[in-house]
């Protein structure tokens, strides 16, 4: 006797929707959250590593994350990639810092003064990552990632030029670069031991106020 077949099967069979594999997804997300934990690791083991050597390189910089190299380099293709992230990670925190500091709040000289006082305990803890990055990328592509924490510093000294708190008979790019420079120059200077740096935020506040402070 042949067997009879529903005509309609086949069409049943492909109307039924694939059960969803649940499994997949799953491994999914796990790749995607081992992958966040690793760039996260890697970002805070290069920027101690660069702290404390500017010349760390990818082998100690994944030994410190505790990974290895190959993991590394899927993340970042070289080392030039890897210190624009932390350069971005670094400098996203420093505008966190100086946004607390309230630099459009009170007097210019005041308020200048308290910025200078709230970054540097967070820029003496950055050591050499400067000097890493002024060797390894170009000098205007390291300056351009300071363009957000150094606008802030135009406008207060803007912001003093119109008080007359600060000088008016230079540039005020030129004022700017100042800050910029000096304030770089010296964390390097007390990453190299040449200035103590539980002093330097006093000689900072000293100098750059003493340069920007208008002639009466």
């Amino acid at each position: 006797m042949a067997q009879t077949t529903d005509p309609q099967t086949p069409q049943r069979q492909a109307a039924q929707p694939e059960a969803p594999k649940r499994g997949v997804r799953r491994s999914a997300g796990h790749k995607r959250a081992d992958a966040e934990r690793n760039i996260e690791a890697i970002i805070s083991a290069a920027t101690e590593c660069f702290a404390r050597d500017r010349d760390a390189s990818m082998g100690e910089i994944a030994k410190a994350a505790g990974l290895g190299r190959v993991t590394l380099y899927a993340h970042f293709a070289s080392r030039e990639d890897l210190l624009r992230a932390v350069l971005a990670r670094t400098i996203a925190d420093a505008d966190g810092i100086i946004e607390e500091a309230t630099p459009a709040e009170g007097p210019p000289a005041e308020a200048f003064a308290r910025v200078i006082r709230s970054c540097w305990p967070f820029l003496s803890r950055l050591g050499s990552l400067h000097a890493a990055a002024q060797h390894a990328l170009p000098a205007e592509e390291v300056r351009r990632f300071h363009d957000k924490p150094m606008g802030y510093m135009e406008r207060l000294i803007a912001r003093g030029r119109t008080d007359g708190a600060f000088r008016t008979d230079l540039p005020a790019d030129w004022l700017v670069t100042t800050v910029y420079t000096l304030l770089h120059a010296a964390a390097d200077e007390a990453a190299a031991g040449r200035l103590d740096k539980d002093a330097v935020g006093d000689i900072l506040e000293r100098t750059l106020l003493a340069a920007l402070k208008a002639e009466r």
